[in-house]
């Protein structure tokens, strides 16, 4: 009789320990009664009817999930492998166990799909230079994808773009293209601002003809100053000497 007493006493413990249960501050207890949602509890102590009542629990921490590497062909038709990362958590506990298998396996195939599809709608000069937008753009995506999941998407981060070998040296060579062209448009426009300038100082000049002739003569003595003996043949400007051959002519 007593081995049977406690047989019931040891029943009757396990029946108790499995009705109370203990959820830390970062997850809820999603619990069914004979099968049917009856409530979200935690965090703290949870009493349950043992047999009844089950509980499943769900953490609502950010959880993050690598995407594997995906082939991706351009709108430019050049062929990639991408890999991101996504940031989620659970916003609706009750949604994410009953509204889809398993949320984290059908998060990550929604994540890998949707990358491949959006990444598909950009040229490869767009996915290298344009992240921010693109994830900005898959975050907006994946989040009304999986909010009848009860999860909320927080970011979403392209972190690897794969190019072959033959591409990377095709963008090299566009690159050097790109900066012996910037450097052909800069070259021409210093150019023409020196012509510019060129052009105003001799319409300043020719309004002045002893401005012209004192340029004249500051040239000569530069050319001049080196100290060797050498030959210098010099156009003399006629509004230098017009006034000696004045001179000359009212002498006679």
């Amino acid at each position: 009789m007593f081995g049977f007493a406690g047989v019931l006493v040891v029943f009757a413990v396990a029946l108790l320990v499995s009705a109370i249960k203990v959820l830390p501050e970062y997850q809820r207890g999603v619990v069914l009664t004979l099968g049917r949602y009856t409530g979200t509890k935690g965090p703290g102590l949870v009493l349950l009817v043992p047999v009844i009542q089950r509980m499943m629990r769900v953490d609502l921490r950010v959880t993050v999930m690598d995407v594997p590497p995906q082939d991706v062909i351009s709108r430019d038709n050049v062929s990639v492998r991408v890999n991101a990362v996504v940031y989620f958590r659970v916003v609706e506990p009750d949604k994410s166990m009953l509204q889809v298998e398993n949320f984290l396996q059908a998060t990550s195939q929604l994540a890998q799909t949707r990358l491949r599809s959006v990444l598909g709608q950009h040229e490869l000069d767009e996915i290298l230079s344009q992240r921010d937008s693109i994830n900005q753009t898959l975050q907006a995506i994946l989040d009304e994808a999986t909010d009848p999941w009860g999860i909320k998407v927080t970011n979403v981060e392209i972190k690897d773009v794969d190019l072959n070998e033959t591409m990377v040296r095709a963008i090299a060579r566009q690159a050097e293209a790109e900066r012996e062209r910037r450097a052909k448009v800069i070259h021409a426009e210093g150019e023409l601002q020196a012509a510019e300038k060129l052009r105003d100082a001799a319409a300043m000049l020719s309004q002045q003809s002893q401005a012209l002739s004192l340029r004249y003569l500051q040239t000569l003595s530069d050319m001049t100053s080196g100290g060797k003996s050498s030959t210098i043949v010099f156009p003399l400007p006629l509004e230098l000497i017009k006034p000696l051959i004045d001179a000359v002519q009212r002498e006679k």
